[in-house]
């Protein structure tokens, strides 16, 4: 009897397809797990101040890739920064800045807060804004008593209403930021402390871009346990070893 070999042989076949299914599949899952890992998007940054700490971190965030348009009382030195950063880099006033920015840098001595916060109350109002400043007694006067008697988080927020504050990057000088940026190996903790969900998740995507690891210490209430002589205050350890010594477990 002869071999009828026009017709396929069903059971390969079969095993063909299947085969080719499962790698669909599995071609499909992958793909929308990439689809699904959310991507860092550039964020729009308006600095309130561009000294050594805003020109610092603006810096940083520029490398990065995101828009930065920072304001000071210098502006000459700041276009020499600007100029050196290229085109995420530009100058502009406050008023400026504060429009520009999605997320404002605040970088100012703290007895600047009060005027600040009035003026700008508007444009800030749903806002994240990154509060790197510390309340010094000589330089910053009575502001810096009330900081130390309500918490400096809380203080900060009573004279920013509307504005989703985020207390970070105050516990080290700049030229610690500048040196420990990337560095490799486990990278540098920076502590954060915020009462909005999502300004702190804004908030640890900046650090994280800046090149540290966020660990949140808490709400506002406890931005005071990394304030300026505070047990978290001016310790460069990894994340693991803040969120010890913070009593946060791993």
């Amino acid at each position: 009897m002869t071999r009828d070999t026009s017709r396929p042989n069903t059971r390969r076949e079969l095993l063909r397809l299947g085969a080719l299914a499962v790698l669909s599949f599995h071609g499909v899952r992958r793909s929308a797990l990439a689809q699904g890992t959310p991507r860092a998007e550039p964020i729009k940054i308006g600095t309130i101040g561009a000294g050594r700490m805003g020109g610092t971190l603006g810096t940083l965030w520029v490398k990065a890739g995101h828009p930065v348009m920072f304001s000071s009382r210098e502006p000459e030195e700041t276009k020499s920064l600007v100029e050196k950063l290229g085109p995420l880099a530009q100058v502009g006033t406050v008023d400026d800045a504060v429009t520009f920015g999605d997320v404002v840098l605040l970088a100012v001595p703290y007895s600047a807060y009060p005027e600040l916060g009035k003026r700008h109350a508007r444009e800030l109002a749903g806002k994240l804004l990154v509060d790197v400043g510390n309340a010094v007694p000589a330089r910053d006067g009575a502001i810096a008593a009330e900081a130390k008697e309500a918490g400096i988080g809380l203080t900060t927020a009573k004279y920013f209403t509307g504005a989703l504050i985020v207390r970070a990057f105050n516990t080290l000088g700049y030229g610690v930021l500048q040196r420990e940026a990337n560095r490799p190996g486990e990278r540098m903790a920076i502590p954060i402390a915020g009462d909005d969900a999502q300004a702190l998740s804004t908030a640890e995507q900046l650090v994280r871009g800046a090149g540290f690891d966020p660990v949140v210490i808490g709400g506002l209430a406890r931005a005071s346990e990394f304030a300026q002589g505070a047990p978290l205050y001016g310790q460069q350890l990894t994340a693991n070893q803040m969120r010890n010594r913070a009593g946060l477990g791993q």
